[in-house]
């Protein structure tokens, strides 16, 4: 995974996401397992169908600190999904690819703390 964090540190635009405090203070009231568990559920539901209608708008850029990490780790749809970590769209996720991104997700949150 070291690779792929290189590779977004040179994007601009994925490295200007950082966590607010209020992300932050968000995290530590509610306890980094339970922001995995909604990490898992917002995979599942909103990245790991085959196809999903608004694909590329599905991500807010703000209101949850995963939604910040998925858009800095390039993981917040389909599209992004396929140009930096080379998923292709158009199947569904398994459940292997779905914990990478998981995993992605949450060591860049933990990074930022």
């Amino acid at each position: 995974m070291t690779d792929i964090f290189q590779k977004l540190a040179k994007s601009e635009f994925r490295s200007k996401f950082k966590l607010k405090q209020k992300d932050i203070d968000y995290i530590s009231e509610k306890g980094l397992d339970t922001i995995r568990r909604h990490a898992c559920d917002f995979i599942s539901k909103r990245l790991a169908p085959a196809v999903i209608p608004n694909d590329g708008k599905q991500t807010p850029m703000k209101g949850h600190p995963v939604f910040i990490a998925q858009h800095a780790t390039a993981t917040c749809c389909r599209g992004c999904l396929f140009k930096w970590h080379k998923i292709p769209k158009g199947t569904e996720l398994t459940q292997s690819q779905q914990d990478y991104v998981v995993n992605i997700i949450m060591q860049w949150i933990e990074r930022q703390l």
